[in-house]
């Protein structure tokens, strides 16, 4: 999909409001977009200046939809520009550049200049009030023109309305040092919320730097030309030189190198690679030329799709964000009604003099601007989303996170994501009066010419001893096994089943793992165990889930009871469940989340493409990244792009983190506002105190938030 067009399986519209930093503005843009009639939804991300519109069912959106957004927005926010974009690689994430100290210099600066003059001389001096005057034109003249122009297009109850009477509010009763001040501070205040805006996309852009723009595609004589990157296509063979990064994902068809995979899977650990390796856009070759054979174009690559997914995070609004914007709404006009009547009924009634009250009202007009609330809880969950993939950990959407926390029942596919899914060879029982090898070398013989995995586990359990004789024949039996004749043998190599049907009545042994029986000229003469390999992390990663509380782990598997009893034994986990269909992994999780007591939210963790349907079911989806394919990956709510189950236990820590600073940064704020605007009714607080409350709490939210991410960085120190 190109962004800005539209979507036609999720009908949505997708554009970038370049120059919006304010959160407040970008509540206002939701909203008033939210009101065109053929708009079911909109949501607006304050970090990636993202606009998000699904289009109404039935409906279609107009050819001029740009500028009539675009002119819902100059309403808005003169000066932000609604751009349609065509790169779902870089959506949202255009570095501009710093400008606080360029805004600080311009803005700030000059006033508070004049402001520290003024401090300086004697009151009540007119060059004392002149200086303070000065300083409030020069720092203040841009809101109080805000102000008047939201006026007059209806827009009352914002942080523009709000400063402008309650600066002008104190000037009215000669508090010059305090208006200028408030002023001064706010707009310190907007600065800041500019810069953290920035940094926090800043920080996820440079995520885009991992993708090169261009890449050097060989032509049939092995000639390089330079094209763009998103120009190439499946079955193309480009050249990657040492220092440069793999533009796409494909797999080695020439050469030996060493990759640094840490800006995509988050290892440090580099990866050697060769001929017939897969590699993925974003790796860096460190040392050898390769040649690789292009697997799949730019926006279908693994790299790209992570952008995306972060891109479209913030549009996925969690409930603590809906909460605290349906909160917003209706907060501001309610304070500035509580201010009016501490204005007016105190002085009415006789209990104080006009002036003494209204500038109690102005302590809560300051105090009252909701932007830490609003800024804080986006820029927590977009701490909380870097740190995850910092560490090789996708997290599609703050809703993602906020579910993450609730996990309390866990299920987990078997082969390929506890497992290894290679096979070895765990046993060899041959009938009394048969020497093992002699057995071992029946079975090397049938299974030699076969690809399939338990056939390569039985030659490798062979050893580097020469081969036995090729059979004269050997003919594969679906779901069977294999029959294979030589000069002096006719052999029967496969499961019990195929012994029954051949008139072979051999033993039922209990021993865990894939059995394969054998028998020879109508003869049964032993069986082979063969046994999947558990992932060495996978016991610590079971103990680390334990430990934060999840309280049930279960094993889903299509496979056999044995292997998936034992792999259950060996894991001390709560149940396991065997030779599970697709449909039936789905019908098993919905039964078994019925049935919980506590109401929580269950996971499933897999890799295959049978487990696409119960990872777009169960409460949080989660896939393994490097061998998953792509509709499982697509369906997950979280991706381990490094296959490392230590990623399982890390995600769920990192959500558990973010939620701690979202709700700190939600209960001071909230706390800190209710105690200025409490003392500045009963006269015990001042505008100081209110300026506090606003732009101290947002930059403090901003601290807080970006602890998420120091704390991050000191563990992946400490691993």
């Amino acid at each position: 999909m190109k962004k800005g067009q539209q979507d036609q399986k999720n009908r949505q519209l997708v554009f970038r409001l370049e120059g919006l930093h304010c959160s407040v503005c970008a509540l206002d843009i939701e909203r008033s977009s939210a009101m065109l009639d053929w708009v079911e939804g909109t949501s607006v991300d304050p970090i990636t200046s993202k606009l998000t519109l699904t289009i109404r069912q039935g409906s279609d959106p107009p050819g001029e939809s740009l500028s009539k957004i675009q002119e819902i927005v100059d309403g808005i926010e003169p000066g932000v520009r609604v751009l349609s974009e065509d790169d779902p690689v870089s959506m949202g994430f255009h570095k501009e550049g710093s400008k606080a100290l360029k805004s600080f210099s311009a803005r700030v600066l000059p006033g508070l200049l004049l402001w520290g003059g003024a401090l300086t001389l004697a009151p009540g001096t007119p060059l004392r009030t002149t200086l303070f005057l000065a300083a409030y034109i020069l720092s203040g003249w841009p809101i109080v023109l805000k102000a008047l122009e939201n006026l007059l297009r209806g827009r009352v109850f914002d942080e523009y309305f709000l400063m402008t009477v309650a600066t002008l509010g104190a000037l009215a009763i000669g508090e010059y040092p305090e208006a200028v001040a408030v002023m001064l501070f706010f707009r310190t205040g907007e600065i800041l919320e500019e810069s953290a805006v920035e940094k926090a996309g800043g920080s996820i852009s440079s995520l885009v730097e991992i993708i090169p723009d261009k890449a050097n595609l060989l032509d049939e004589g092995g000639r390089a030309e330079t094209v763009a990157s998103r120009s190439l296509k499946p079955g193309d063979r480009i050249l990657v030189k040492p220092g440069e990064r793999i533009p796409v994902d494909g797999v080695v068809s020439e050469g030996f190198s060493s990759l640094d995979t840490s800006s995509i899977t988050g290892e440090s650990v580099p990866r050697d690679v060769a001929a017939g390796d897969p590699v993925l856009a974003g790796f860096l070759n460190s040392q050898g030329t390769l040649r690789v054979e292009v697997s799949r174009p730019l926006e279908s690559s693994a790299a790209s799709r992570i952008l995306a997914a972060i891109g479209d995070a913030g549009s996925k609004k969690t409930r603590t964000e809906r909460l605290a914007t349906s909160f917003a709404r209706v907060y501001t006009p309610s304070v500035v009604i509580l201010a009016i009547l501490i204005a007016s009924i105190p002085p009415l009634i006789g209990a104080g003099d006009f002036e003494t009250w209204l500038y109690r009202a102005l302590i809560f007009l300051v105090a009252s601007c909701p932007c830490a609330l609003l800024i804080s809880i986006p820029l927590g969950i977009f701490a909380g989303i870097g740190s995850a993939s910092g560490k090789g950990i996708l997290v599609k959407g703050g809703d993602v996170l906020e579910r993450l926390p609730l996990v309390d029942t866990v299920f987990l596919d078997k082969t390929g994501t506890m497992t290894t899914g290679r096979f070895h060879l765990a046993g060899v029982h041959p009938q009394e009066g048969r020497a093992a090898d002699s057995l071992l070398a029946l079975t090397v013989t049938a299974e030699r010419g076969s690809n399939h995995p338990l056939a390569e586990a039985v030659r490798s359990g062979w050893g580097h001893r020469p081969l036995p004789e090729l059979p004269l024949s050997a003919i594969e039996r679906p779901g069977l096994g294999i029959e294979a004749k030589t000069p002096e043998s006719h052999i029967l190599a496969g499961n019990r089943r195929f012994m029954l049907e051949s008139g072979i009545e051999p033993p039922d042994p209990t021993s865990p793992g894939t059995v394969i029986h054998v028998a020879e000229n109508g003869v049964y003469a032993g069986y082979l165990v063969l046994a999947d390999t558990v992932k060495a992390e996978a016991p610590h990663a079971i103990k680390a889930l334990r430990e934060l509380g999840v309280g049930r782990i279960f094993l889903l598997s299509g496979d056999l009871e044995g292997p998936t009893v034992d792999v259950e034994k060996r894991l001390s986990l709560d149940g396991s469940f065997w030779g599970l269909l697709p449909e039936e992994k789905v019908a098993l999780l919905e039964e078994m989340q019925a049935a919980s007591p506590g109401g929580g939210v269950n996971a499933f963790v897999g890799d295959g493409l049978n487990d696409a349907p119960v990872i777009a079911r169960a409460g949080v989806g989660i896939s393994m990244g490097k061998v998953g394919s792509d509709i499982t990956v697509d369906n997950a709510d979280v991706v381990i792009m490094n296959d490392h189950l230590s990623g399982l236990p890390e995600a769920l820590r990192i959500a558990r983190k973010t939620r701690g600073v979202i709700r700190q940064n939600i209960l001071l704020s909230l706390a800190v506002k209710a105690a200025v605007l409490a003392l500045g009714a009963f006269g015990a607080a001042t505008l100081w105190e209110a300026v506090f409350a606003d732009v101290g709490m947002t930059l403090l939210a901003v601290i807080n938030s970006s602890r998420i991410l120091r704390w991050s960085r000191k563990q992946r120190a400490a691993a």
